[in-house]
C-alpha cells in the first residue's frame, strides 16, 4: 500500500510539474516531441485499442537462440536496461531487446492504458522482429505485462490444442496419433520438391504475426503458382481462421470473386 501511495504522490508532482519553453535558452536541455496517437477506445466504446509501434533497442546475436525481452517499470524507460542488456547480449549470444512501453519513454502517448494494450502492443511487436519464442523479462509494470503476455499467449496455444482432448470409456485421450506424428514431424515442416507447375488461380493467406512463410519463399511460391496472389491479414498469427475469421472470409470471398 505504501509503495503504491508513493508511486501515486510522484505521478501527481510529475503531472503538476510545467517546463516554461518560452524561457528556455540556448543552452538549455533539449527534448525530443513525442508522437502522440489518438484515443482508439472512442467515446462511445465502439472500437478496442489499438497497439502502437513501440520504441525500441535491439542487440543482435544468434538467431537460433529464444531472444531476451526487458519491460521497464513504472515511470521508467528502456534505456534503464541498457548495460544489462550489453552484458547480456556478450556473456549469452542472444539477441537482446529493451523496449519502452507505451506513454513512456520514446514511444508514442495514447489514453490507453492498461496491462491489457501493453500485452497486445508486444503480440504486435515481436513477431514483426521475429523474437517469437522468446524469454520476457520485466521489472515491476513490466513484470506484470510479462506475466499477462505469457497468459494470453499460452491460453491460445492450450485451447488449440485441447480441441484434439476427447473422452474415452471414461478417461480423457488424444484422438491425434503422437507417436505417427512425432515420426515424421520434419517431413511436415517442409514441402516437397517438384518441377511441375500449377496455371490456375491460388490465394495464400498469410497472418501478419506468423513466421510460417518468409519472404525469401515467396519465389518458390511463384515458382510453383504463377497466377498467385500472396495476401497478409494484420495482427494475425498462424491460426487466421480462429483469431480474424471475418478477415478470413472476406479474402475468400474477394478470391471467389
Amino acid at each position: 500500500v505504501r509503495a503504491g501511495q508513493r508511486l501515486a504522490s510522484m505521478l501527481r508532482c510529475t503531472r503538476a510539474w510545467r517546463l516554461p519553453l518560452e524561457g528556455l535558452g540556448p543552452h538549455s536541455p533539449s527534448f525530443a516531441r513525442v508522437p502522440v496517437a489518438p484515443s482508439s477506445s472512442g467515446g462511445r466504446g465502439e472500437a478496442e485499442p489499438r497497439p502502437l509501434p513501440l520504441s525500441y533497442s535491439l542487440l543482435d546475436g544468434e538467431a537460433a537462440l529464444p531472444a531476451v525481452i526487458f519491460l521497464h517499470g513504472l515511470f521508467g524507460c528502456k534505456t534503464n536496461f541498457n548495460s544489462i542488456a550489453k552484458a547480456f547480449a556478450q556473456q549469452t549470444g542472444r539477441r537482446v531487446l529493451t523496449v519502452d512501453a507505451r506513454n513512456h519513454g520514446n514511444s508514442p502517448h495514447s489514453p490507453d492504458m492498461s496491462y491489457e494494450i501493453m500485452s497486445q502492443d508486444l503480440q504486435d511487436l515481436l513477431p514483426q522482429l521475429g523474437l517469437v519464442p522468446c524469454v520476457v523479462v520485466g521489472h515491476s509494470m513490466g513484470g506484470r505485462t510479462a506475466m499477462l503476455l505469457a497468459l494470453q499467449r499460452n491460453l491460445a496455444v492450450r485451447q488449440h490444442l485441447l480441441t484434439n482432448l476427447v473422452e474415452v470409456d471414461g478417461r480423457l485421450a488424444w484422438r491425434l496419433n503422437l507417436d505417427a506424428l512425432a515420426q515424421h514431424l520434419d517431413k511436415l515442416l517442409t514441402f516437397p520438391q517438384r518441377q511441375e507447375s500449377y496455371l490456375g488461380p491460388t490465394l495464400f493467406l498469410l497472418g501478419g504475426n506468423s513466421q510460417f512463410v518468409h519472404p525469401s519463399h515467396h519465389p518458390e511460391i511463384m515458382r510453383l503458382f504463377p497466377r498467385a496472389q500472396i495476401q497478409t491479414v494484420p495482427n494475425a498469427g498462424h491460426w487466421i481462421h480462429a483469431e480474424r475469421p471475418q478477415d478470413f472470409i472476406d479474402a475468400i470471398r474477394g478470391f471467389l470473386v
